[in-house]
């Protein structure tokens, strides 16, 4: 049997709908991008792959076509060497400040490396879960539901989606305002109807401390068999975070990135301070987001969960991460940003393959929910995702008129780089982002 190879690839730039999620840097936009990869073999197959939009790489992806058209679709180690070996310079600077990822080549080799898996997957007749560590580990991946504060998008004259004050629908309820703990209970109980999830997190890093932890208390108390998490970013001291994790020992089953860097310290070394002090459990997705910063993250012991989103540590390296948790006696967990149907379907297959004791993984996804690219999106029930063994590739189908709408909403908007502070003007004037500051509170 002849391998197939790369005969076409396809970029396509690609804006969704957002609701104005508030966290740490601001605001989200009405809009959000994404860039789809289509690679076609001599064999008519297609493999696809979703990474966090951008101008520049957008540019890079289709500057590294040469690499790639022709390569047979075992060699994808031997093309992510290519591409790595070609544009690492690009990444020299690293990841930019809170939920701002200014790398390149790391997505680039991420979107290569996941299509030619799910063609690889298509042409060996398996999800792309058994490729990656020691195959697959389980055929249902806990999701969380990720709960935010919400601000009124009515005073803003962007292109916000409208709501229904009325209307009790997850539809009408992710784009309603919410900066009370009462709203954000009414959010939870929203989602929790639609998806049933077994684990919560709210994004932090927006009010003033004591009112998030109010909001966690209430929704403990609204929920009081499912596990809660916190995420502010990095936004608290070290004095906040230790005052705020006796507050809420009760209240939680992990805290994530509750403090950073201060005083000359680095976030990692605070961070290692706050696990001693408080014995919680501590998630990141900013102080060891690579293999140098987990690193020194580890020999500090300054997290206990390292969040390997997919698309900063490459499928497989994903999924590396979780093989040395298991092996350390760490939890493992995935962190998100918005995306479409796509990175769901890889998220979900880099968990199944998971090892050992895993959280439910971050996604966005039901606030995007209903935007599909894919004709037979995955979807969460009972809090899960299941990804049968008799899933092949990813396990969906690109709808080749979803992304070309897609496509047009890019272009015809002309969005750029993510800049959470624009909705911010309207809120707060003149607003400006702090590290040390939640988003609300100036």
């Amino acid at each position: 049997m002849s391998i197939p190879h790369i005969v076409k690839i396809d970029v396509y730039p690609v804006a969704g709908r957002d609701s104005m999620l508030l966290n740490l840097s601001g605001a989200h936009f009405p809009f959000f991008t994404r860039n789809i990869v289509v690679m076609t073999t001599n064999t008519d197959d297609i493999g696809v792959s979703e990474v966090p939009g951008g101008e520049t790489i957008t540019n890079t992806l289709n500057a590294c076509k040469d690499l790639i058209l022709g390569k047979p679709i075992t060699s994808f180690k031997q093309i992510m060497a290519s591409i790595n070996h070609k544009y690492s310079q690009l990444d020299k600077r690293g990841r930019g400040n809170q939920t701002f990822d200014q790398r390149t080549t790391i997505h680039v080799i991420t979107a290569v490396e996941t299509a030619l898996l799910d063609l690889l997957g298509k042409f060996l007749r398996v999800p792309v879960a058994e490729l990656l560590g020691n195959g697959q580990q389980r055929e249902e991946v806990d999701i969380l539901g990720y709960l935010f504060y919400i601000g009124d998008s009515k005073k803003t004259d962007l292109d916000y989606q409208k709501w229904n004050t009325n209307d009790n629908s997850w539809e009408s309820i992710r784009r309603q305002p919410a900066l009370t703990p009462d709203a954000i209970v009414k959010q939870a109980k929203s989602a929790y109807k639609r998806y049933g999830f077994r684990t919560f997190k709210l994004k932090g890093g927006v009010l003033d401390g004591e009112d998030e932890v109010k909001t966690i208390k209430l929704l403990h108390r609204a929920f009081p068999t499912i596990k809660l998490d916190l995420d502010p970013n990095g936004a608290w001291s070290l004095a906040q975070a230790t005052k705020y994790a006796d507050e809420l020992h009760e209240d939680l089953t992990y805290i994530e990135d509750p403090c950073g860097a201060e005083n000359g310290f680095s976030g990692r070394e605070i961070m290692a301070e706050f696990q001693r002090l408080t014995n919680i459990p501590t998630a990141t997705n900013m102080i060891a987001t690579d293999w140098r910063q987990l690193q020194h993250a580890l020999t500090l012991n300054s997290i206990s969960i390292p969040l390997a989103d997919p698309h900063f540590w490459t499928m497989e390296g994903s999924v590396e991460v979780a093989q040395l948790c298991n092996h350390f006696g760490l939890n493992w967990g995935i962190h998100s940003n918005n995306h479409f149907d796509i990175s769901l379907a890889m998220s979900v297959n880099a968990a199944a393959a998971a090892p050992g004791n895993i959280y439910a993984i971050d996604t966005h996804w039901i606030w995007q929910d209903g935007q599909y690219l894919t004709k037979n999106p995955l979807s969460i029930k009972n809090g899960k995702i299941s990804l049968p063994s008799s899933s092949i590739g990813l396990g969906v189908e690109i709808d080749f008129d979803a992304l070309k709408r897609a496509n047009q909403l890019y272009l015809e908007h002309k969005i750029s780089n993510r800049d959470d502070s624009i909705a911010m003007q309207y809120l707060i004037n003149n607003w400006k982002f702090d590290p040390k500051k939640p988003a609300m509170v100036r």
